[in-house]
């Protein structure tokens, strides 16, 4: 019976979470974080040398 009941509240969960993801418009996922060793522009500033009068 435990079995049972836990069954319909997992499919419950997923219908309501299928739901709820497209009223949301899909946009389900985090934009993805970059660290610094992976920006392309944080590198190029990495060539430039920086101004002693700084």
């Amino acid at each position: 019976m435990l079995l049972l009941v836990a069954a319909i509240a997992l499919v419950v969960w997923l219908l309501v979470r299928l739901t709820l993801r497209r009223l949301d418009g899909g946009a389900a996922s985090r934009p993805r974080v970059i660290g610094p060793d992976d920006d392309p522009d944080f590198l190029r500033g990495l060539d430039r040398r920086s101004d002693p009068d700084d």
